[in-house]
């Protein structure tokens, strides 16, 4: 049984916004899905980070979610910023069971052991600037944090946690996400979010304060899901 980790598929296979015209993209979900049966077992779970599909409503996300509940392997779903047709946690559950999609779990204030892991995280959020609503909406993804770290205390697991938006990124820090990662003494982190060549290179990747961190967005990482162990 392993994990294993991926961010931003931008699936749209039941919408028009293909992702193919960006550099890199080319034949991206067939690459994909290669990769992923190259590598992944049935045994094993992925946990995407954010950005899954480009589906504005819950129904219409239904041809990218069964696209990755055919692939091999338990999946764990996040939530990112282009992810608009995310619901309560209660909804999206519903709409799996109702769907037959039993591969797909969601990650929303709480955690799930896998293995030796209790994988955790949120959303997360990457503060650009201090107005009201930024405010907001980073407290608000801190006290998810420490819901999913909590519930992966309670397991007794080593926690990993998954973010989409990096904590880090170009030298400057989220410091409440970075500050509750230090406080629950985290050792891995992995995040999406973050595109191209020169995103890449202004990215946090490796040893940062004790934290080891990995960008695992689908261009980063060439389409292939990242052994986390």
């Amino acid at each position: 049984m392993s994990l294993y980790a991926i961010a931003d598929t931008h699936l749209s296979l039941g919408e028009e916004k293909p992702m193919d015209v960006f550099a890199g993209w080319d034949n991206y979900a067939q690459r994909l899905s290669e990769n992923w049966k190259k590598l992944v077992t049935e045994e094993d779970t992925v946990v995407i980070a954010g950005d899954i599909s480009w589906a504005m409503k819950l129904e219409e996300a239904y041809a990218d979610f069964k696209f990755i509940h055919e692939l091999p392997g338990k999946k764990i779903f996040l939530k990112g910023n282009h992810d608009y047709w995310w619901a309560t946690k209660s909804k999206i559950d519903a709409f799996l069971t109702e769907n037959g999609l039993d591969s797909i779990s969601i990650l929303f204030n709480n955690a799930y052991e896998v293995g030796e892991f209790a994988v955790c995280g949120t959303r997360g959020w990457f503060l650009e600037n201090d107005t009201p609503e930024d405010i907001k909406v980073l407290n608000r993804e801190v006290g998810r944090l420490r819901m999913s770290l909590d519930a992966a205390a309670a397991t007794g697991k080593e926690p990993v946690v998954f973010l989409h938006y990096p904590p880090c990124y170009r030298g400057i820090e989220c410091s409440e996400i970075m500050e509750v990662l230090s406080e629950y003494e985290i050792k891995k982190c992995y995040y999406g979010h973050i595109h191209g060549k020169r995103g890449f290179r202004l990215a946090c990747e490796g040893e940062y304060k004790g934290i080891d961190f990995r960008l695992i967005s689908c261009d980063r990482v060439g389409f292939m899901p990242v052994l986390v162990r």
